[in-house]
């Protein structure tokens, strides 16, 4: 496991921001700067654009070209192997709309994701049948997360290779990106390098600092209509 190098953040910081939501768009600059000092402690929040804002847990994240990209899928494997963006474009692709929701409020409706469905990787490489999770890792070096096998077999949770119509950006987590539907925006993880099939669910970055493991919408904070 990666040492912490960001700063923890408490629920209660970034919760008490679903006030503000997407208040930035809406009044500009000020507000913008105004969400920007009060989530200081996770470092790049970057201007919001189209109804998105963009969190990283870290400094900088390097950048990797689809040319150059792999993603190592090992643990309780039959075949561990490395995945290019072409050996992921040859896979079965499936399209999912939905809403993305994030914790602290905000949400971007009806956003359309293209990828491998991740019960498909899973198949690809042969997953134990025995195993009990599916674990994460973003190439930033720091995040991660997980999920157990019956929820990472969900028609709708992607290994996302393509988002709004086209590649998925590095601003938005790519080359490759983990988008699990019905759950919060924290589960979907952004920069994604590696994925693990393992024996438990082990908690990850923000589960760490007091989010929910099971990050349903609309119940893990009682608030939110489910996504549709």
């Amino acid at each position: 496991m990666s040492s912490e190098r960001g700063t923890p953040v408490g629920r209660r910081v970034v919760l008490g921001m679903a006030g503000l939501g997407v208040a930035g768009v809406a009044v500009g600059a000020a507000v913008q700067r105004g969400v920007n000092r009060a989530l200081a402690p996770v470092k790049n929040v970057l201007p919001a654009a189209g109804g998105w804002r963009y969190y990283s847990v870290t400094g900088s994240v390097h950048r990797r070209t689809p040319q150059g990209y792999r993603l190592a899928v090992s643990g309780m494997v039959d075949a561990p192997r490395a995945f290019s963006m072409a050996d992921l474009a040859k896979l079965k692709q499936t399209r999912v709309t939905r809403d993305f929701q994030c914790v602290t409020g905000w949400r971007v409706p009806q956003v359309a994701w293209g990828g491998v469905a991740l019960r498909d990787l899973l198949d690809a490489v042969g997953a134990s049948g025995d195993a009990a999770a599916v674990r994460f890792k973003s190439f930033d070096g720091l995040y991660t997360e997980s999920l157990t096998m019956e929820q990472a077999r969900r028609p709708d949770v992607l290994v996302a290779t393509m988002m709004l119509g086209g590649a998925v950006t590095h601003d938005h987590g790519g080359p490759v990106r983990l988008f699990v539907a019905p759950m919060y925006g924290y589960k979907s993880l952004k920069w994604l390098g590696a994925v693990e099939v393992v024996d438990e669910v082990v908690a990850g970055y923000w589960e760490r600092r007091g989010y929910d493991v099971d990050a349903w919408v609309g119940k893990s904070n009682g608030r939110d209509d489910e996504p549709t």
